[in-house]
């Protein structure tokens, strides 16, 4: 039986379903990170990792991430596709195309890893500590050749998600990436046993970094596999080399997938931009890393909730006639990223410095470590609802069948990104290098919101009023929550985990509870059926 038979899922349904494989993927995720931290701390090993994984990493997570333009082209085009048996052609055929580009990628990237790490890290020789930056530079350019061929599976994982997201597979795409978290733990605990304290060493760096991306590469591989036997037995497609690139589906996701991966791939230079600020100071990239994990976390499981799930309905609604309810979901989307996102936001930041030694302050991970990235934290915490939202728009230029739009702001906030890197860099530190992404991500989301204005003959703007209350609310939740940690501190010293657990929980329960209270008089039918949702799973019998 194939999965075109069976029934289609409600949008709860699927965000039900995405919410929790993700939650898992997650959860894997916040571990691996954990562990390094533990093994490495903020060391030579991590801050190598992190210049060595901007490539292929942003990669899988370009090419190969749910919501990426891969997944988002091909869900655009196979969810309109009446016959099915059109599906494994087309598939094979994208499969073929993408595979023989990246796989001149992935040898471009191995032969030439010194050059592309000394782009990406260029201040590492200029370096204070000379000896600490080529030993990082040496242990980077060996990860980045282990993990260079994560380029041909990144585009064959992007594939294959929209592949199984387009036929109604949802479980399967947002668990997969687990295998890689649970390699590298394998790994990292494997080397832990065998070198003992000695893992910390310099002189072992450069084992210890090999370990590190063989395993990451050897979870991409299995991510992979994962999804492939699935496509292979309900008739998606197989990996048989096919060039039928005349086919009117083919046509239509090249279409998309070009400019809508230019687009994103705009953000790998200004990822460059940023570590090429970052490796001026000591350990700034990996805290980057670290910091940038705990906001993923959270935002990764909200954005696949709310795109996952509003993706089809933008491609079903791309017609004219159609344009009013698309108008609606826009304004649905937009105010359900601000209920979920502008509260978090706000209790992060309030929490910011007790959550980074919650999560990391273990082994080799030290206090100042947590302070560094308790900064970073802070900083990125401001734009989590603006970046969510503008992917939000960004998936309605998609489904209108526009990635050139996308392109074109991504590729002005280059010089924006480098523009505001340099003004913060110096009075902030590394967090300041983080602040500049969200200014520039408040300027694609600007820019967007005009451009859907005309295009739509006007958006429901007072439908977006109530997102002002939200805000205000998250300011008050935010308050209360760095007032009930801090007066925590005061009185009670925090000593140990439990301690720490519990002042995050009193404080950040507290500040939820004030924006739910504020938010609830607003009357927003978003929220009601949210809250509605969550006491039908509590009290469910």
């Amino acid at each position: 039986m194939t999965e075109s038979k069976k029934p289609t899922r409600s949008i709860a349904s699927i965000a039900g379903i995405v919410a929790a494989a993700t939650l898992i993927s997650k959860v894997f995720g916040l571990v691996r990170s954990i562990a390094l931290a533990a093994a490495f701390g903020n060391g030579i090993v991590t801050e190598a990792f992190a210049y060595a994984y901007a490539i292929p990493g942003f990669l899988l997570i370009l090419l190969g991430g749910i919501n990426g333009p891969f997944h988002s082209a091909i869900v655009s085009v196979l969810t309109k596709e009446k016959d099915k048996s059109q599906v494994a052609p087309i598939v094979e055929t994208i499969t073929t195309i993408v595979g023989i580009i990246l796989l001149c990628v992935s040898i471009a990237i191995f032969c030439f890893a010194g050059n592309a790490i000394d782009i990406v890290a260029p201040n590492l020789s200029l370096s204070s500590d000379v000896a600490r930056g080529a030993l990082v530079r040496q242990c980077a350019i060996e990860q980045l050749q282990i993990m260079s061929a994560m380029a041909v599976l990144a585009g064959f994982i992007g594939i294959g998600f929209g592949t199984l997201s387009s036929a109604d597979f949802y479980w399967l795409p947002s668990i997969s990436p687990l295998l890689t978290s649970s390699t590298t733990i394998i790994g990292v605990g494997i080397l832990a046993i065998y070198l003992g304290p000695k893992i910390m060493l310099p002189e072992n760096a450069l084992l210890a970094g090999k370990v590190l991306a063989g395993t990451t590469l050897i979870g991409a591989l299995l991510q992979w596999l994962m999804q492939v036997i699935t496509q292979w037995r309900v008739g998606l497609g197989t990996i048989k080399p096919r060039l039928e690139w005349r086919r009117q589906g083919v046509k239509d996701v090249l279409k998309i997938l070009g400019p809508a991966t230019f687009s994103s791939g705009t953000l790998q230079i200004n990822l460059f931009i940023d570590l090429a600020f970052a490796s001026g100071i000591a350990g700034a990239a990996s805290a980057m890393q670290y910091s940038g994990l705990l906001i993923q976390t959270p935002l990764g499981i909200i954005s696949n909730i709310i795109l996952v799930s509003l993706l089809p309905e933008f491609s079903r609604l791309a017609d004219p006639q159609n344009w009013t309810q698309l108008k609606d979901r826009i304004r649905q989307g937009l105010l359900l990223t601000g209920i979920a996102m502008m509260p978090l936001s706000a209790v992060m930041m309030a929490l910011a410095f007790p959550i980074v030694q919650t999560v990391y302050q273990y082994g080799a991970f030290k206090t100042q470590d947590s302070q560094l990235v308790g900064s970073i934290l802070i900083a990125s915490s401001l734009g989590m609802f603006i970046f969510l939202g503008r992917d939000v728009l960004v998936r309605v230029f998609y489904a209108l069948g526009d990635g050139s739009t996308p392109f074109k702001i991504s590729v002005v906030n280059i010089f924006f990104n480098f523009l505001f890197d340099y003004l913060f860099w110096k009075p902030f530190g590394a967090a300041g290098i983080t602040l500049s992404t969200v200014c520039i991500n408040l300027i694609s989301f600007s820019v967007m919101l005009f451009l859907l204005d005309r295009r739509l003959n006007g958006l429901p703007w007072r439908g977006f009023v109530p997102l002002l209350g939200i805000f205000l609310a998250s300011t008050v939740a935010g308050g209360v929550t760095w007032g009930i940690s801090y007066g925590w501190q005061q009185f009670i010293p925090v000593s140990n985990t439990l301690t720490l657990l519990v002042q995050l929980a009193l404080s950040g329960g507290m500040g939820f509870a004030v924006f739910a209270a504020i938010v609830s008089q607003l009357k927003l039918p978003e929220f009601d059926r949210f809250v509605a949702q969550i006491r039908q799973k509590l009290f469910k019998k």
